[in-house]
């Protein structure tokens, strides 16, 4: 594992890392809990992020989730954890967009190995990964709405360029559950493989960009990023005070109480 990234504890065994042949390996490693996001994942997530990001020895970067599920998103038994006073709530959302700065504002590839849910935060990486390889056992969905809070990741910029504004607007705020096999139907440019097959091809791409000269795919990463069009940044600014209303609203609790049951 990665040592400590400066103003974050040391990585626990949330999140796994792993670099091999200029690729590295980052894998959530929550599975009893379906990889979903708490404090702890979250802080060891931009650890690893980070070291890769800071390894000129790593030429690209693998996202993927141990066990049944990539990430089943905030995980609501710990939903009052994510929230405490104004300051202490807004920290707790910027950590969850750095996730994103770290995986789009950089300038190496990332790749999702994406299987199982990828649920809220998770399906939010997924969108925010520059390629991304699926499992035809894949399902994902944007339950933030019906919790009363929003998206974060950047979603709000990268969804409609990714599918159009219409489908975007649909998907985050009906929250419809979706299968790999609606992805052709969405517009999504992802490959979709069988189960078994997903991590091997996921890393066969990885290790086809990690063969190409860097410099190129550092510059084109940059170069498609600044020529898109509206500023990420602006767009996760106007995400991070939607979720912060959100999560200060005591009936977001209460709707995270009920949807567990």
């Amino acid at each position: 594992n990665p040592p400590a990234d400066q103003g974050l504890p040391p990585m626990t065994d949330t999140v796994l890392y792993e670099v091999s042949d200029a690729v590295a390996t980052v894998t959530l490693n929550r599975p009893d809990r379906l990889n979903a996001i708490n404090p702890e994942l979250l802080s060891d997530l931009l650890v690893a992020l980070r070291q890769a990001n800071a390894d000129p020895a790593v030429h690209v970067i693998v996202l993927t989730g141990a066990g049944r599920a990539f990430c089943a998103g905030d995980d609501l038994k710990e939903f009052e954890s994510q929230v405490g006073t104004p300051a202490q709530t807004r920290a707790y959302i910027e950590k969850i967009q750095d996730v994103t700065r770290a995986l789009c504002l950089n300038r190496k590839m990332v790749v999702g190995g994406i299987h199982g849910w990828a649920v809220g935060g998770g399906l939010e990486w997924v969108i925010n990964c520059d390629f991304v390889v699926m499992a035809d056992n894949a399902r994902f969905f944007f339950p933030e709405v019906s919790l009363g809070i929003f998206v974060t990741g950047g979603v709000t910029r990268l969804l409609p360029q990714q599918i159009g504004t219409a489908k975007a607007r649909r998907m985050i705020l009906l929250g419809e559950r979706y299968s790999a096999q609606d992805v052709p139907m969405l517009g999504f440019d992802w490959q979709i493989v069988a189960a078994d097959d997903m991590t091997t091809q996921a890393r066969a791409l990885a290790a086809n960009i990690a063969a190409l000269p860097q410099g190129p795919v550092r510059d084109l990463k940059q170069a498609l990023r600044e020529s898109a069009g509206t500023d990420l940044e602006s767009a996760m600014a106007i995400e991070t005070e939607a979720t912060l209303r959100g999560f200060l609203d005591p009936e977001s609790a209460e709707r995270a109480r009920d949807r567990l049951g």
